[in-house]
């Protein structure tokens, strides 16, 4: 059995994280659901969607939507409190250096600014900006390839890309944790809401009693370690949210 909880997992939020997941594997196993004793941290994510015995995992909506779609059962999505945005979703925040005279997303798609992102199959790193891009007639110029939002943020700030989107509440922690390298960065602009990190497990599970444990689960949480993991809430998206169209693969020059 394998519960991961990785889209978000920091050392200085480990802990926060365990603690999170003891709370919603006791209630699984109230309700005769298996559940294992800890977290894993150590798969790659990909392999962990993909396993046979996962009963918790945490995707993003665009892997989601183009590879694991009717694979895995969808339980729902964490809320994290952005402003301005509907519960359970998030945006990403496009990002310039703090010196870059652009002053708006449009200044730098515009301008042919190289753009980094951290792969193909990131929603908020390369499926959100695209669609942007698409909504104002213009198109992105891929540049480096980063593999992680925070490497992206890094190309930026080394001036090796001039710009990125990087994860709203990835960015969060960041400048909670790694103000050396987000003091060098400039918010200049946000997409459109999507799903955000959308809990999972195994296909053919039932979701009710998943997202049962897991609303109990944050309940009980101490507000202190909600804090450290910024989550505020648990919301089941319709399937509607989902339907968003698949972007193009970037095509770096």
């Amino acid at each position: 059995m394998i519960a991961s909880l990785p889209m978000y997992a920091r050392p200085e939020n480990r802990a926060a994280h365990s603690a999170l997941w003891a709370l919603i594997r006791d209630g699984l196993r109230a309700r005769a659901l298996p559940a294992p004793d800890g977290l894993d941290f150590d798969t790659p994510h990909m392999q962990g969607w993909a396993r046979p015995d996962l009963v918790l995992g945490q995707i993003c909506n665009l892997p989601y939507r183009a590879q694991f779609q009717g694979r895995v059962t969808r339980i729902g999505c964490f809320d994290y409190g952005l402003p301005d945005c509907p519960p359970g979703q998030y945006y990403s925040h496009f990002v310039v250096r703090r010196n870059d005279p652009a002053t708006s997303a449009t200044d730098c798609a515009k301008a042919g600014y190289v753009f980094a992102y951290n792969e193909g199959l990131s929603q908020s790193g390369w499926g959100a900006p695209q669609a942007w891009a698409a909504a104002q007639g213009l198109a992105l110029r891929p540049g480096p390839k980063t593999g992680a939002h925070l490497a992206s943020l890094q190309a930026v700030a080394e001036g090796r890309a001039d710009w990125a989107a990087t994860d709203a509440i990835t960015l969060r922690m960041a400048q909670r944790w790694q103000s050396a390298l987000t003091d060098q960065l400039r918010i200049i602009g946000r997409t459109a809401p999507s799903p955000g990190m959308t809990l999972i497990t195994r296909q053919g599970q039932p979701p009710q009693p998943y997202a049962a444990a897991i609303t109990e689960a944050l309940a009980q949480l101490p507000a202190d370690i909600a804090q450290i993991l910024g989550i505020c809430g648990f919301h089941s998206l319709p399937q509607s949210a989902y339907d968003i169209a698949l972007p193009s693969p970037p095509q770096p020059a």
